[in-house]
């Protein structure tokens, strides 16, 4: 067996860095991260099994989290690393080839029966070796199943990868979004291991070469525009949104009080993006009287092909006067909206840009009336979701903006001129949604 010293240098040489001595002995690098605690993720596991079947989603998710802090425990310093520098990054672009040539699609049919991997290649006219390497690895980190030599089958995951919302992802990331997160050490180092703040100059401008920000850059190809906003709308899938029962009560705070008369505003998308939220309320409120306005640029409502027809399509740049206004300074008349609402809007954006986006809302509302509603992550002090710490590093690099936390929050929407009346969330909601009102 190898000694631990070995991993130092090649052929068991040491070498030296920086005047560093490098024959220090990595035995810490070949045990398991903490192999104290795994008796105990084993225990909770065990417990948690025995309950999903129930079909809870909050039991899901808990085994799931334990799943994840068993294997971070019993992994080897070496084995995490070898897994982020070479197996999730060859996972990545296997599958988004795999995209690409349609693989995934051939893999589905026949309802998923084994195929060889040289008949995949066959039909997709693709070299046989190259599809059974790929999916070879595909097979040995679980996103295809092997059921035999150079034979696999499909799983959930790579079927699902066949519908946009999920599969657009990949090539998104790999033309527009990868070059970014790859150049964020540089730019970091360039500008002193400051946290960017400039939204004319983020990380993403700084990798592109562009004054452009992510989305203005992102309007110039209309494949990879199309791409952001199905990524986007896949986000939320799979958890409680607040227009689910349990949640946020629709019916106390925004439908008891709304004005009914023909032209009145019930709730205003702003930078909707395709509707899906809307859609989405539409279906599960549906009889709730008054307008629903589904509001963002020109060249994003063009993308839409298919929308409820209940709901209004309204061109607007979220800089400018908002057309859904009272009738006057002070609403007497009154023709506000009952609420607005901005569902990952606000994240995009570092506090300066936020403070020009909200003043056109509050001048917009009507006092004692309106309301904002502000549907985003909120990160709490301990225990934060993996996936809201991934979109915090992913939009300080794209927007030089942030995941805001409570404290956050109220920073920016009291001085606003907003007053918050409460976060509404439930355990297995992944965003909350902020009731505000103006102060």
């Amino acid at each position: 067996m190898m000694e631990a010293t070995e991993l130092n240098g090649v052929n068991g040489h040491t070498n030296e860095s920086n005047g560093a001595p490098q024959s220090r002995d990595l035995a810490i690098a070949l045990e398991p991260c903490d192999l104290n605690s795994i008796p105990s993720h084993i225990k909770t596991i065990s417990e948690l099994g025995g309950r999903l079947a129930d079909g809870d989603l909050q039991v899901r998710l808990k085994l799931l989290k334990s799943a994840r802090s068993l294997v971070a425990a019993l992994e080897t310093p070496r084995e995490t690393m070898i897994k982020h520098c070479w197996a999730q990054p060859a996972a990545f672009t296997a599958i988004e080839i795999g995209i690409q040539i349609d693989l995934f699609k051939v893999l589905a049919r026949d309802n998923g029966s084994s195929k060889k991997a040289a008949s995949v290649a066959q039909e997709l006219g693709v070299d046989p070796n190259l599809v059974a390497r790929l999916l070879r690895h595909l097979g040995a980190m679980n996103y295809v199943k092997e059921a035999g030599p150079d034979e696999y089958e499909p799983t959930n995951f790579s079927t699902a990868l066949n519908i946009p919302v999920v599969g657009d992802g990949y090539p998104l990331i790999t033309e527009d979004v990868r070059i970014a997160v790859d150049k964020f050490p540089q730019f970091l180092k360039k500008t002193g291991y400051k946290t960017p703040s400039d939204a004319l100059n983020s990380p993403y401008q700084y990798a592109h070469g562009s004054k452009l920000n992510m989305l203005e850059h992102l309007e110039l190809d209309a494949k990879n525009f199309q791409r952001f906003h199905n990524h986007m709308g896949a986000y939320r899938q799979g958890r409680d949104s607040w227009m689910d029962p349990g949640f946020f009560p629709v019916q106390d705070r925004l439908v008891n009080g709304a004005k009914t008369h023909s032209g009145a505003a019930f709730l205003v998308d702003i930078g909707g993006s395709l509707g899906h939220d809307l859609e989405e309320f539409a279906r599960k409120h549906p009889k709730v009287e008054g307008r629903l306005i589904l509001q963002d640029l020109p060249s994003v409502l063009a993308q839409i092909n298919q929308l409820d027809d209940g709901i209004e399509r309204m061109p607007y740049d979220f800089y400018t006067e908002q057309p859904i206004k009272g009738s006057s300074a002070t609403h007497i008349f009154g023709s506000g909206a009952r609420a607005y609402y901005m569902h990952s809007v606000l994240h995009d954006w570092p506090d300066d840009v936020n403070r020009k986006i909200l003043a056109r809302v509050t001048e917009a509302m009507e006092r004692g009336y309106s309301k904002l509603l502000v549907n985003e992550n909120v990160i709490p002090a301990t225990g934060a979701d993996w996936q809201a710490t991934a979109e915090d590093i992913m939009v300080m690099i794209t927007s030089s903006s942030l995941e805001r936390t409570e404290g956050n929050w109220r920073d920016l929407l009291e001085g606003a001129g907003l007053k918050i009346c409460n976060i509404w969330s439930t355990d297995n909601a992944l965003e909350s949604l902020i009731e505000c009102e103006l102060s």
